[in-house]
């Protein structure tokens, strides 16, 4: 995890490239300190998300997750469940409106923590999936809120129950994002809509905390969501007993890991 501030914008990187910037432990660690410190400079205005290497996230960690499966309920497995959860819902808090640039793929957890941001701007190929069902576990971490938030429940339904995945285009056009340009220019788009917000900290932080409240939550909030399946998902991954993430190797768009 790196950041650095220019202009009032903070530039958040995920770094675990040899993983596709899955959220492990230190991943989740450096992201909670990164916007601890953006939420205490009163300088900055907005803050931009995005994956090292041309990458955004491809979900919790594989380890973590074959930890997980093996023991859900346990101390262990709940801790990490709780690790991967709480790395989108501490951006989801960030103080600053957030954009999200995604490059190459979100999938899983990583979708979860594109949605966490205010904005998402995606490269034209770039491919978000859900995942979780193809893998045979359950979403978790109120992934069907997020979904339903942006883009109505056919569409939640469609990624998050079918295995559908979509494009960069096609996530514009549900609403999972506000702009799909060539993959080449997602950051500079992602910072150019930042900058103004940069411009005028204190202003960005205020009507940022506007709109959120004004827009509402979905029928059920995002955090009232993952609270109601954390009993499910450790259902879903004890029923597995264990194989399913490490043993197929696959991503939740069915490309080798």
């Amino acid at each position: 995890m790196r950041w650095e501030s220019t202009g009032g914008v903070a530039l958040v990187t995920l770094d675990n490239p040899g993983r596709r910037n899955a959220i492990d432990a230190a991943l989740a660690a450096g992201l909670a300190d990164a916007c601890d410190a953006i939420d205490a400079d009163a300088t900055i205005g907005a803050a931009v998300l995005r994956g090292a290497e041309g990458y955004f996230c491809s979900g919790g960690d594989r380890d973590e997750l074959a930890e997980i499966s093996a023991a859900p309920v346990s101390d262990a497995g709940m801790s990490a469940t709780q690790r991967i959860y709480d790395a989108f819902l501490r951006v989801g808090r960030l103080l600053v409106p957030t954009i999200a640039a995604v490059r190459g793929g979100a999938v899983g957890a990583g979708v979860n923590l594109a949605l966490a941001a205010d904005v998402r701007v995606v490269a034209d190929d770039a491919v978000l999936a859900s995942g979780f069902t193809r893998l045979g576990v359950h979403p978790g971490g109120g992934h069907f809120a997020l979904l339903n938030r942006f883009a109505g429940p056919q569409a939640a339904a469609a990624l998050g129950v079918f295995g559908e995945t979509v494009d960069g285009a096609s996530a514009v056009r549900l609403g999972l994002a506000y702009d799909s340009v060539p993959d080449d220019q997602v950051e500079d788009r992602a910072l150019a809509l930042a900058q103004v917000a940069g411009k005028d900290p204190a202003l960005a932080r205020a009507t940022i905390k506007s709109l959120r409240t004004e827009a509402g939550p979905p029928a059920v909030s995002w955090p009232a969501a993952v609270a109601l399946e954390q009993s499910v998902q450790p259902w879903s991954f004890a029923r597995k007993g264990g194989p399913g993430w490490s043993a197929r190797g696959e991503r939740g768009d069915g490309r080798s890991r």
